[in-house]
């Protein structure tokens, strides 16, 4: 029997010799030749489509003197795009092509394409031409691979970034005070005290506080104090008569207007209040005053540096101390300030009262459009700058590239804000280096997300999916970027956002693990896009299931 099968192989090694004496037996035979490519479905990275063909010729198939002509094409919807044809010659041809030898061999070549839109659906095929004596004939076209897997164009290229947010507040604390003084040493409070001006300011508030809708009071205080000359002690007991005299002068100066029980606090010697005075006086040793109250934290020894210098301190006795001898009184209130809608309101009706803080905020409240009308405002009313850096963003949200880049030309502040804006300029207009360059400036979250997504565009994948791992926002580039380097466990775990480009991207994972039923249960989510369901329908990630 192996006798039989010896000789029946013998014989067809002599016929194959003997077929292979012309092209036309080349191409008869062309079935012979084995054919490889790594990856068996072709992937486009960075635009770019590359695989390696391995090409195995079996013993006595390449006449010696014949001339072969390979061409890769790959065929897609609505074209088809050649490389470059690759030559091959045998032993006895006298040219510069490579040689394959009758006894046979592998050659191993490069293929290379430009993508195009169309080659999500492709295939790749070898069109062979053999050349002998003068006459060609064509070989069998020869598929190789299918195409072409774009899943990296899923990205979300857009972009991390933010507005700059607007110090507004919703509520704002407020205080009225008035206050009564006592003559050195007392704690009697004196009628005329009870008469003045002061006191007659904060009972005016009190009445405007209970009157005023949007203000609403939230404690009153008594806080009394004794000035800083004399003794510590002596000065901690006279602060806590002050405090006890004004508590009862209290019931007075609120009667018939409304108010809190007051909380009642005795401070001591007022160096504070004694600080703020100086600072604010024209007494002509001032700093040197200053100076001694931060280089000693002792009372004592702060009074007695003070009153060495004389004529300073004779200053002070009669501008200064007498000021400190007192008690105030204080109501602290809250404020309503304007809400969402009456910021809107605003707007139309009249713009102008709004501040710096409150036109951040209502921008922030409106579509992009009237955005870009209030951040105009801010600009040229105060000048401000984050309101020009919202700008930029509010025009980048509209697609609007051009003027986002001659907003944030005129940003003062160039932080990291404003460079990773400039990034994102930059990375909208292609120019992914000059993109990554100001990324890696910019040095916060949102530059290193906007990182990854450069070196998914570029075919660095690990290194975007360390980028993205903590990405803030939007979960899409990050799920993408694990899917990239075949972390299906980690793309899964890191999805905490739901929308249809998520739930493709979810089905892409379950694809690759080969679950038929979350792949359709996903799909149809991702549906709700009609971009997505198009895509689907051409993606080789479900080539293998019934969609």
């Amino acid at each position: 029997m192996k006798k039989a099968i010896k000789i029946l192989a013998v014989a067809v090694l002599a016929i194959t010799a003997a077929a292979c004496s012309s092209a036309e037996k080349m191409a008869e035979l062309a079935n012979n030749v084995a054919v490889t490519c790594n990856p068996t479905v072709l992937e486009v990275i960075g635009g770019n489509i590359d695989a390696t063909l391995n090409v195995t010729y079996p013993e006595k198939y390449f006449h010696p003197k014949a001339i072969l002509q390979v061409t890769p094409v790959l065929v897609y919807e609505g074209g088809e795009q050649a490389m470059a044809p690759f030559m091959y010659q045998g032993e006895k041809v006298k040219d510069n092509y490579k040689v394959v030898p009758a006894a046979g061999g592998t050659v191993t070549e490069r293929v290379h394409f430009t993508y195009v839109p169309g080659m999500e659906k492709s295939y790749l095929e070898l069109r062979g031409v053999a050349s002998y004596k003068n006459k060609s004939v064509t070989l069998p076209t020869r598929k190789v691979a299918d195409g072409c897997n774009t899943t990296y164009m899923l990205v979300k290229d857009f972009g991390n970034i933010g507005y700059k947010a607007d110090n507004y507040q919703d509520v704002i604390p407020q205080t009225a005070e008035g206050q009564i003084l006592y003559t050195i040493n007392s704690a009697d409070v004196r009628p005329a005290q009870l008469k003045g001006q002061s006191i007659a300011d904060f009972q005016a508030a009190l009445d405007e506080i209970n009157a005023n809708s949007r203000k609403t009071l939230k404690g009153t205080e008594i806080v009394a104090y004794a000035s800083p000359d004399g003794g510590e002690a002596l000065n901690d007991k006279l602060s806590d008569k002050r405090a006890g005299t004004a508590e009862k002068a209290w019931a007075k100066v609120v009667k018939d207007h409304e108010a809190l029980d007051p909380e009642v606090k005795s401070i001591g010697e007022d160096w504070e209040g004694f600080k703020e005075l100086v600072s604010e006086s024209n007494i002509q040793d001032k700093d040197l005053i200053l100076r001694v109250l931060s280089m000693y934290s002792d009372p004592a020894v702060r009074e007695s540096e003070i009153k060495n210098m004389s004529q300073v301190y004779t200053e002070l006795k009669t501008g200064v101390l007498p000021e400190l001898r007192r008690a105030r009184f204080i109501a602290n209130v809250e404020y309503q300030n304007y809400t969402a809608d009456e910021l809107k309101k605003l707007v139309d009706d009249n713009i102008d009262v709004l501040d710096e803080e409150a036109l951040l905020r209502v921008a922030s409240l409106v579509d992009a459009d009237k955005k870009v009308d209030i951040y105009k405002k801010a600009v040229d009313k105060y000048a401000s700058d984050r309101a020009q850096y919202n700008l930029g963003v509010a025009y980048l949200n509209l697609g609007k590239d051009d003027l986002a880049e001659q907003a944030f030309n005129k940003v003062k502040a160039a932080d990291a804000d404003l460079q990773n804006a400039k990034g994102l300029v930059a990375l909208h207009k292609g120019d992914l280096d000059a993109a990554y360059k100001a990324f890696t400036a910019a040095g916060d979250a949102n530059g290193k997300a906007n990182m990854g997504i450069v070196d998914i565009l570029k075919g660095n994948y690990a290194k975007a999916a360390d980028e993205l791992a903590d990405a803030p926002g939007c979960c899409n580039n990050t799920v993408l970027a694990y899917i990239l380097t075949g972390q299906y466990d980690k793309a899964a775990a890191a999805v905490h956002c739901n929308d249809a480009r998520v739930n493709y991207l979810k089905a892409i994972i379950a694809a690759r693990q080969g679950k038929a039923d979350e792949v359709k249960a996903n799909l149809e989510k991702a549906y709700a896009n009609d971009a997505l369901k198009a895509r689907a329908a051409k993606d080789v990630e479900f080539a293998g299931f019934n969609l």
